[in-house]
């Protein structure tokens, strides 16, 4: 079960799934970043992500689950969100779920993460560098790193320094977005940058390895591997 919040960022109405564990709390907690079908429809639409978020919840975390696509109509096309995507809103609108999370009695806003799938991926990358309270990053095969979006932002790989939190990585060998190469350059970048990392990396798994809802791209024992690895990651850093 879930509940849906809407909060006003920068006078647009996001709305924000939440699923919450059992018991009283306090929770730690998670930011959920959808990838790139949920956009188009809205979160309602994206069993993937909100599959997930339930699983994290039946595991003890909090999620919250921000629809980050609000600055457009939901019935406009996928294809103009994604160039006309910005950095800087995106930013606003994870420190808004931030804040909207740890404000509550039941969870423990000193152990919150953020994770994404996809393009999501690339946004917790992103939130990472905006929020330094956030206890951990975990990125599943998130693309576009490299690249700036939006009038005025930089890279976001150019903005590794200002990560303060350990990063999980998992990406599959037949990925090219991001491509292996790719991957070793958001290695470098951390490590250049003093943050603590750990990337897994799978032979014969592609982009989505995770996404049991498209069977063409679902590897179901690198999807299985990487779910051990990231609760255990969660457990040690939110602990």
């Amino acid at each position: 079960m879930h509940t849906i919040e809407t909060i006003k960022v920068n006078d647009s109405d996001m709305e924000v799934f939440l699923y919450m564990p059992e018991g009283e709390g306090p929770h730690p907690g998670i930011i959920l970043a959808q990838h790139i079908p949920g956009g188009h429809t809205g979160i309602e639409n994206d069993d993937f992500t909100l599959k997930t978020a339930e699983r994290y919840a039946e595991n003890g975390y909090a999620v919250a689950v921000p629809f980050i696509f609000h600055w457009w109509p939901k019935s406009e096309s996928m294809e103009l969100k994604r160039e006309e995507f910005r950095d800087d809103w995106t930013a606003q609108d994870l420190t808004a779920t931030y804040d909207l999370l740890a404000a509550r009695e039941d969870v423990d806003g000193g152990r919150i993460a953020i994770i994404g799938h996809c393009w999501g991926g690339r946004v917790s990358w992103l939130g990472a560098c905006h929020l330094p309270r956030l206890a951990a990053c975990v990125m599943f095969y998130g693309g576009r790193v490299k690249l700036a979006m939006g009038p005025g932002t930089p890279p976001a790989i150019d903005l590794a320094g200002d990560i303060k939190c350990p990063v999980a990585g998992f990406f599959g060998n037949e990925d090219q977005n991001p491509s292996p190469e790719d991957v070793d350059g958001m290695s470098a970048a951390l490590t250049a940058a003093g943050v603590s990392h750990e990337f897994h990396r799978y032979d014969g798994a592609g982009h989505a390895f995770q996404s049991f809802a498209n069977p063409d791209r679902f590897h179901p024992e690198a999807s299985a591997d990487a779910w051990e690895k990231v609760l255990v990651f969660l457990g040690e850093k939110l602990a």
